[in-house]
């Protein structure tokens, strides 16, 4: 099967019910998706379908029908996306496991809406699982990317 990574075309010889992740890791080299619970909980592996937030874990590659993008390639021209230079303004990282899906999921929240409510951040984050209990910071960080990408940075 074809599909379309990062802008990229593969051609992969996978069984259509092996989830995404497997695909993107194993066969493709995409190793910013994380494996966290497989069951599409922890928000871990989230990568984007046709821009819309997915759980790649859960998501079988056969299903997948649309451009795939993934954390590798959400910056532009060399440089981080928004809201990735806003994590590293905040400071959010701790251990950094489930940075690249909290990260995918902020970007599609700000790509439907340009300058969310505290609401709309719960309701777009809560699938979006962190240990380390970094909430306020990616809050405060979502807020920050809203400035940086007004300003275009």
């Amino acid at each position: 099967m074809r599909l379309t990574v990062d802008g990229q075309s593969f051609d992969i010889d996978a069984d259509p019910e092996m989830p995404l992740l497997w695909a993107l890791r194993d066969l493709m080299g995409k190793t910013g998706p994380k494996f966290g619970c497989g069951i599409a909980a922890c928000g871990a592996c989230t990568v984007h379908v046709d821009g819309r937030p997915v759980r790649s874990c859960s998501l079988p590659v056969g299903e997948v029908t649309g451009v795939v993008t993934t954390i590798e390639s959400i910056g532009r021209g060399g440089k981080l996306h928004p809201v990735q230079q806003a994590w590293l303004e905040e400071q959010v990282a701790q251990c950094g496991y489930c940075q690249a899906g909290q990260i995918m999921s902020a970007v599609a929240l700000l790509d439907e809406i340009a300058d969310p409510s505290d609401a709309d951040i719960d309701n777009a984050m809560g699938g979006n699982l962190c240990r380390c209990g970094t909430y306020p910071k990616i809050r405060a960080a979502i807020k920050r990317a809203v400035v940086l990408k007004t300003a275009g940075i």
